[in-house]
């Protein structure tokens, strides 16, 4: 699915004429203005919900933090999230270079403490989740509803877009042999590195402890730094939740605020200026709005975030490959389209059906 997904999606941007083309542009070329200002919506649409989603898990863990770990009283919550919303995206408004290098330097660290955490709970684990007896028949429906989880799970489909665009312009006609094998690399590490830590956080923890997790709406490091007896955990849980956490709003916030100046400018007289200025304000006091309203972060998942992400991701590139001449030869073998396609359209199918 992460793979062959984020493959198509690269192979669209490097099939537009300009090599200086970004997805945006891309689709204008391929579709039209309709067009564009169409997938334009969705896209922001996409990113937008994601934004959405770090600004009540970033609250979420620093208070608990504060509480648990610091032994402090609770910070209002209109007071904590508007701090660190309003701190973060200062990051992205007055230090985006500085941002950029200080995300990249943590990508390696990150990964080795997860990998370094995954190790360290293997004392913990128990037999308590292998225990409960699953009901077979349930299984296909089970999975089904949970793909837009794993969509959202392992979606870095915001970043495609620039990194398409530099492959082209530093590797030109070979691009599409490079993406393909980074996106197949960066997929082998995701699957790797992150199912091993799922896995062993699930091993780790009982179902209730899980369960627990969940009603409190906040990530499993910070439950893990709650309730484990070790100092590190308890530590380096929730640090390791708020980089992650940091780092990937910085990318989302970006990418959603391009989408929305796209979309206001293509309908507006105003100065780009203005309109830069009025979205980011917009997105912005939503977020704190959310953040403080604190709704269930995977019920948002499931409702909001994926379904967009599932028509730009896995739907757009197969229906741009049978629609577009410039597409042809950027064509994956159809087996591959048809999995795609049929991951793509579960997982909308599964959010419309889990709302009725």
């Amino acid at each position: 699915m992460t793979w062959f997904a984020h493959k198509s999606l690269a192979r669209f941007v490097l099939s537009a004429k300009n090599p200086d083309a970004d997805i945006t542009d891309t689709v204008e070329e391929h579709f039209g203005k309709a067009g564009a200002n169409l997938i334009t919506f969705a896209y922001f649409f996409a990113i937008y919900p994601i934004v959405l989603i770090y600004g009540v898990g970033i609250t979420n863990t620093v208070d608990s933090f504060l509480v648990n770990q610091m032994g402090m009283g609770s910070i209002p919550r209109w007071l904590l999230s508007g701090s660190l919303i309003i701190a973060m995206t200062a990051g992205v408004v007055f230090g985006k270079e500085l941002m950029l290098k200080a995300t990249s330097a943590m990508v390696y660290p990150l990964v080795f403490i997860l990998l370094a955490l995954s190790f360290y709970l293997i004392p913990d684990w128990n037999t308590s989740m292998i225990e409960v007896a699953p009901d077979w028949s349930a299984m296909p429906n089970i999975v089904w509803l949970a793909i837009p989880i794993i969509v959202f799970s392992f979606n870095h489909s915001p970043i495609i877009s620039q990194f398409s665009k530099e492959q082209r312009q530093q590797f030109g006609d070979d691009a599409v042999k490079k993406t393909d094998m980074i996106t197949g690399g960066a997929a082998m590490m995701l699957m790797g590195f992150v199912m091993f830590f799922v896995f062993s956080v699930v091993l780790s923890l009982s179902p209730e402890e899980l369960a627990m997790a969940k009603e409190q709406n906040i990530s499993v490091l910070s439950y893990l730094a709650n309730e484990h007896a070790s100092p590190i955990i308890s530590y380096l849980g929730p640090i390791v939740a708020f980089a992650a956490i940091t780092s990937s709003y910085f990318g989302h916030f970006l990418g959603a605020h391009e989408g929305l100046v796209g979309l206001v400018k293509s309908r507006s007289d105003m100065q780009i200026s203005k309109i830069e200025k009025i979205s980011l304000g917009f997105i912005v006091i939503t977020t704190w709005i959310v953040a403080i309203v604190n709704p269930s972060i995977l019920g948002m998942i499931e409702t909001m975030g994926a379904p967009m992400i599932a028509a730009i991701l896995f739907l757009l590139p197969v229906f741009a490959m049978h629609k577009v001449p410039a597409m042809a030869k950027f064509k994956t073998s159809a087996p591959v389209q048809i999995f795609t396609v049929i991951c793509g359209l579960a997982a909308i199918s599964s959010v419309i059906y889990g709302a009725l």
